[in-house]
């Protein structure tokens, strides 16, 4: 959406204001805490109103007045999470808000005697049939009244939520996007939308209300199915409409920067974010994931230490411990608290996943596959945990699995290297050369993040016989290298130096390939074949050496895409 388009939609920021403090009521009233939650860190952001500005309570009806004692009895209970009691005392009632109410105690009460289940009955990776025994009489229920057009945006809402978890996912994307239409401010319908949409085809095919909440669903969708540089941008025209101090807006950008790996700027922003917010705890296992691929210690430390004084019953203080100890290599305490987050929380996507990688390090493939399955059926598009199970099957010698996996991740991280070069390695495994070669370009192409797929494509020419090809990736692996200024895998470039010093001696470029032998001899493991290189040119130097211009002259018909580049420009690069 164009910027002047989302300013006239943001044009009135003190009508959002207003109804901002509505949805809050309206949602505190139905026990919605984290749709309250959502409204009111955005309604903070907006500068607060005069009292003559606030908006008007919503008006009682006959049936509210009627339902009021038994309603607020019932809220109470639902509040100290009674919830069969709270039904109970609202069976009977008349008025839409205690029939949701009513509706949603039948709903929690089973999906607390689920979770209580499979706590005691069941290990962390056992796959139970432990089911929520109320759903199926609530959908009879809610599916008549949906029929006679008597559910309000609430009440849609929970009937898509029930659809849901009986695994009827279109009929509940229909449900959701009609609650969407009945009640466009009510956040978690927009979120409950968002966890069924699949891929962007089937996010442009949906009918949405045209209303300011749509920016911030589109921006959310945008993140999740990895299209980070448009939730960027996205977010970066809510921050000028008016939202600028939304602390979910910040945790958003970070979670996006998180996502493509740009480790620094998510970092800061997650500092910052802790600046404003000190003692939030949403998505900060998300900021210690940040802290652990950059081995901060004492940072990661210091966070787990700070959760679990804030509260260390929540599923993110748990992740945050987990990931801590596997920082220190103590994978079992770090396997441990993860199992103790998915006791809290049996649908946390993160838990399932880091899990998994703890079992990988200990080597434990069977539990690992379990736990990366249980991610993904928590969330499909999470890329991760195919990507664990593509890393899994590798291990297990199983490439057919191994390809199946990595395309998966592929598909949701297209352009990822680490996927691009784990498919590639597969192809090479399964004797497919051709797509392999075009696997490692690709990851290069897209901008190489661990600098192997030349090395690796460069390697699959070697084997092949294409020596030309091998020739130009060695030098642009080299030339990658050192232009970044990084510290050098030594083996790595030393390989490279070897093959090009020989390769220009064969093409009897002995300058070239006298400057490589050279260079060798910085590398211990090269030092010797630098050494005998050097005696082999300095016994033909009163050959006449061959123009270096002419030595791609006789290039090969290999369809692999390589730049062609002088030999010379190698050497203006120092490690």
């Amino acid at each position: 959406m164009k910027m002047a388009a989302l300013c006239s939609e943001f044009g009135d920021l003190v009508q959002i204001k207003k109804q901002l403090i509505s949805v809050i009521s309206l949602c505190k009233e139905r026990g919605l805490l984290h749709s309250t939650k959502w409204a009111s860190e955005l309604a903070l952001a907006l500068d607060p109103l005069p009292k003559d500005e606030l908006p008007p309570s919503v008006p009682f009806t006959e049936e509210d007045a009627q339902d009021l004692d038994a309603l607020t009895l019932a809220k109470a209970y639902f509040d100290l999470k009674e919830y069969d009691r709270a039904a109970y005392f609202l069976k009977g009632c008349c008025s839409q808000k205690a029939y949701f109410l009513y509706m949603y105690s039948r709903y929690l009460s089973g999906e607390k005697k689920k979770d209580d289940e499979t706590v005691d009955s069941l290990g962390p990776l056992e796959k139970g049939q432990v089911r929520n025994e109320a759903l199926r009489e609530l959908r009879v229920e809610l599916s008549k009244k949906h029929t006679a057009g008597e559910l309000d945006g609430f009440t849609l809402y929970l009937y898509g939520v029930v659809l849901r978890k009986q695994d009827l996912l279109k009929e509940a994307v229909d449900v959701f996007v009609e609650a969407i239409h009945a009640l466009p401010l009510h956040w978690g319908a927009w979120l409950e939308l968002s966890n069924l949409v699949t891929n962007i085809e089937m996010l442009k095919s949906l009918s949405l209300p045209d209303c300011w909440v749509k920016d911030f669903f589109m921006a959310h969708m945008y993140t999740e199915l990895q299209m980070i540089k448009e939730a960027l941008q996205k977010y970066q025209s809510l921050i000028e409409a008016g939202f600028s101090k939304s602390t979910y807006i910040i945790s958003q950008i970070a979670v996006a920067y998180h996502n493509i790996r740009d480790i620094d700027q998510a970092l800061a922003l997650f500092n910052e974010l802790r600046d404003q917010d000190p003692y939030r705890i949403d998505n900060m296992d998300t900021f210690s994931n940040l802290l652990y691929v950059k081995s901060m210690k004492p940072e990661l430390s210091y966070l787990a230490h700070n959760l679990v004084e804030i509260d260390k019953y929540r599923v993110e203080t748990c992740c945050v411990i987990g990931n801590y100890y596997s920082l220190r290599s103590q994978h079992e305490k770090a396997a441990l608290y993860f199992q103790r987050a998915l006791k809290l929380n049996p649908r946390c996507l993160g838990a399932w996943t880091l899990m998994g990688h703890e079992y990988m390090e200990m080597k434990n493939t069977s539990a690992a596959i379990q736990a990366y399955r249980h991610a993904i059926e928590v969330n499909k598009r999470d890329y991760r945990a195919w990507y664990g199970l593509g890393q899994t099957y590798e291990i297990l010698k199983m490439p057919f699995y191994c390809l199946y996996y990595y395309r998966k991740a592929h598909q949701l991280r297209p352009n990822d290297s680490r996927m691009l070069v784990a498919l590639g390695e597969t192809y090479e495994k399964l004797s497919q050369q051709v797509e392999a070669k075009k696997c490692y370009w690709r990851a290069y192409s897209v901008g190489d993040v661990e600098k192997m797929a030349l090395l690796k494509l460069a390697k699959l020419h070697e084997q092949l016989n294409e020596s030309d090809d091998a020739a130009q990736c060695y030098m642009l692996y080299i030339q990658d290298i050192f232009s970044c200024g990084e510290q050098l895998e030594h083996a790595e470039v030393s390989t490279a130096l070897r093959y090009l010093g020989q390769y220009y001696f064969k093409n009897k470029l002995y300058h070239e390939a006298s400057l490589c032998a050279q260079r060798c001899c910085d590398y211990n493991d090269a030092r010797e074949e630098g050494k005998a290189l050097l005696r082999q040119i300095s016994q033909v130097r009163d050959q006449i050496e061959t123009p270096s211009a002419d030595l791609f002259a006789p290039l090969s018909n290999n369809n692999t895409p390589v730049r062609r580049v002088s030999p010379l420009n190698l050497i203006s690069f120092t490690p």
